[in-house]
């Protein structure tokens, strides 16, 4: 299976990187990848990621190695733009994965869905066979299974003769999964969506659009679940808070000794 090779506008920074693209610029080359069968591998990262790639070996090579790396969260753009780098827009994971959704309804493109527990499973396909009729169901299976059978996980995929893979899984799996097996599946687009599949289940709602625009729809996740985010959120966002201020400290010194 061919890789995609086109990384045109990837910025190096918070020791990751990040493909500067619109939405519009992402679909485009997804729908590419699909016609060429060429195989394209989606990362997203946000700041709990960003910090978590900074001790997790697996995690970070499996990120770096994807073919696109988007800003999933609104405070990696942010932070993006306060170092001098031009980052469009926010391109969340969620949306990408009902986007692609829409546009492979339209295209007749076949979409496995591998992640969640069956009863999760089974309230999103409905909902996806609802919203997107012309999207082809090639498969799905739960995300619930042990490391050694991943092999067998990723043939029953390529045996579905997907063109979209969604993994609705939690990380570092998914991206370790993609990046041991992806190849193997046989899918031409590979996208982790995380949680979406529990979204549209609706076994969690997603934060209002205003909440997404303020960068707060982590806050929003906290709230529903305080007991088992807020820890998390706390740790990893004051890490990354630090991390891109010693970042900009870098960069105004840099600027300092060239003038």
């Amino acid at each position: 299976m061919t890789k995609f090779p086109d990384r045109t506008g990837r910025k190096a920074l918070f020791g990751t990187v990040l493909d500067a693209l619109t939405m519009r610029q992402v679909i485009e080359r997804c729908v590419a990848a699909v016609a060429e069968r060429r195989a394209l591998t989606i990362g997203v990262v946000n700041a709990a990621k960003v910090v978590n790639m900074r001790t997790d070996a697996g995690l970070r090579r499996s990120v770096l190695d994807s073919d696109l790396v988007l800003a999933d969260g609104q405070s990696v753009v942010w932070a993006a733009r306060a170092l001098g780098h031009r980052v469009p827009e926010r391109v969340a994971g969620i949306d990408l994965f009902t986007e692609l959704m829409a546009e492979g309804g339209r295209r007749g493109f076949r979409a496995y869905f591998l992640g969640a527990t069956d009863e999760v499973l089974a309230d999103m396909l409905a909902e996806v066979r609802r919203r997107y009729p012309g999207l082809a169901v090639a498969g799905s299976r739960n995300g619930y299974f042990p490391d050694e059978e991943s092999g067998r996980v990723a043939a029953e995929i390529a045996a579905s003769g997907a063109d979209l893979l969604f993994l609705g899984i939690t990380s570092p799996k998914k991206e370790i999964f993609i990046r041991e097996w992806g190849p193997s599946t046989g899918a031409w687009v590979i996208h982790g969506v995380g949680g979406s599949f529990d979204v549209l289940a609706g076994r969690t709602r997603r934060a209002p659009v205003r909440w997404q625009r303020l960068g707060l729809e982590w806050l929003y996740r906290m709230v529903q679940e305080p007991a088992r985010l807020g820890p998390r959120y706390v740790r990893t966002n004051g890490r990354f808070l630090l991390l891109v201020l010693r970042e900009w400290a870098g960069v105004r010194r840099r600027i300092e000794e060239t003038t």
